[in-house]
């Protein structure tokens, strides 16, 4: 739900009124409830006056929802409000959806603001709620206000009792404040469950990551991670993040910023260390940011997949890396081979990606299933998708917000939604957040262990090899 959760209006009358409201996406927050905070016009006025917009909206017994629209605010001055965008509407006829909307014929008289009345549309009145206080008897307030239908607003000919049921009884009435912007989504219950966000978990999930390694036989010695993305997507600052939680402060080990081209232009993998100068066993490998018409093609991320791309080796959009270049890596060994992709995505991009950039991430996708390699999504800026998250990111998984991104993602990529994984990078703090370092955290542990199971089918490989190896040498040595 969006606003106050303890309101009556569905998701789905919501997106009704904002399409009858018209301009783009609104929010939705509840200020006045008679059954909440009683029925009387001083309370009314209290919490309604000069707010803006507002939605009033009216259940009565028989399942009818209906109501109206105030485009400018209510106040208690006495005298009719002009506002050409004022409206009625009904949602619901005897509990049967009926949507439709009631424009107004005379400005000047869209509604009425006054002390002693409650919410008043039109100068017959076409909706007149109540005056002083009403009393509710087994749930029920029977208002003292009248229904006069189609005086001051255009009802398309139907009668008063079609709206109302030929009665003012009911048993919510609701004002809420419209604002623009997409409104928040809350869950019932999380979409990706997680233990109790504290100090304890924090602790827990930071341990588990520093003791993840590759398999001792491999003989490696870090996990390799590669991260892929459209430019400002949040590869650099991600990796800041993760040297933040690490370091126990914010650091800048990566330079991130605002520009028209990708900031990143050289193959940098990040070593991780504690406080106390402890490596990690991992790499956070920033690549150049994907362009529209430059950035990192299909053979030069084929070339990093397989490891033949040296550290700290500086792209040329004009000239692509080969075979010829110094430093190339001819014959790479596994430790240099990348263990899993990460595709870096801003979150409030999801669903604008242009057609060409669609093209690239799906090559690159289709590139890393050939090569087998596990593939994940990191979805950057969900703060800015859910502005709840961004003060408190233990919201981040009852936020519907945040999970139509995730689904979002989910669909472009073609992966599970598990691989799709939220998080929050450092930018305006200048101290680390639990919050921030959990969703950091869980990404993270998720990553390496789509690492851990790809060097594990590596090492099962490699010993299937090998004892292809030995019984075609004992054989030979037989004959």
């Amino acid at each position: 739900m969006a606003g106050e959760m303890d309101g009556k209006l569905t998701e789905a009358k919501m997106d009704v009124l904002e399409i009858m409201i018209g301009s783009g996406p609104k929010t939705f927050t509840l200020i006045y409830s008679i059954t909440r905070d009683g029925c009387n016009t001083t309370t009314f006025h209290q919490k309604c006056d000069n707010q803006g917009p507002t939605i009033t909206v009216l259940y009565n017994p028989q399942g009818s929802v209906y109501g109206g629209y105030a485009g400018l605010y209510w106040n208690s001055n006495g005298a009719f409000i002009n506002d050409p965008k004022a409206f009625l509407f009904q949602l619901k006829a005897s509990g049967k959806k009926v949507e439709r909307r009631f424009n107004i014929k005379d400005f000047g008289n869209a509604y009425y603001g006054d002390g002693s009345y409650g919410p008043t549309f039109g100068e017959g009145h076409d909706l007149y709620t109540f005056n002083g206080t009403i009393n509710p008897s087994n749930g029920v307030f029977a208002l003292n206000g009248s229904s006069n239908f189609g005086y001051t607003y255009d009802i398309h000919g139907l009668q008063a009792a079609d709206i109302t049921n030929g009665n003012m009884n009911v048993t919510e009435l609701e004002v809420y404040k419209i604002t623009e912007g997409a409104r928040r989504l809350v869950l019932p219950n999380p979409w990706r469950k997680s233990p109790e966000w504290n100090k304890n978990f924090l602790q827990e999930l930071s341990q588990e990551v520093e003791s993840l390694k590759p398999p001792d036989d491999l003989k490696i010695q870090e996990f390799r991670i590669l991260l892929l993305g459209p430019v400002g997507s949040g590869k650099s600052s991600f990796c800041n993040t993760v040297t933040s939680v690490f370091r126990g402060r914010i650091t800048q080990t990566a330079n991130c910023g605002k520009a028209a081209h990708s900031i990143t232009s050289v193959y940098k993998p990040f070593i991780v260390r504690t406080k106390k100068g402890g490596r990690l066993h991992f790499r956070l490998c920033d690549s150049p940011g994907m362009e529209e018409s430059q950035g990192l093609e299909a053979v030069e991320t084929n070339f990093l997949l397989d490891g033949h791309v040296p550290e700290m080796y500086e792209f040329n959009p004009a000239t692509p890396i080969s075979m010829s270049d110094p430093g190339f890596i001819v014959k790479p060994g596994l430790s240099q081979r990348v263990h899993c992709v990460v595709y870096v995505l801003d979150a409030t991009t999801v669903e604008d990606i242009s057609a060409n950039m669609k093209d690239k991430l799906s090559r690159l996708r289709k590139l890393g299933n050939q090569k087998e390699i596990p593939q994940a999504v990191l979805l950057t800026k969900i703060d800015l998708v859910d502005t709840e998250v961004a003060g408190n990111p233990g919201s981040v998984f009852t936020s519907g917000n945040v999970e139509n991104k995730v689904r979002a993602a989910s669909e472009l990529f073609g992966l599970p939604r598990n691989h799709v994984l939220p998080v929050k990078n450092y930018e305006d703090e200048m101290l680390l957040e639990d919050g921030v370092n959990i969703l950091a955290l869980l990404a993270l542990r998720q990553v390496l262990y789509f690492a851990e199971d790809f060097l594990e089918s590596c090492h099962i490989s490699e010993e299937g090899r090998e004892t292809i190896v030995s019984d075609t040498e004992n054989a030979s040595e037989a004959f």
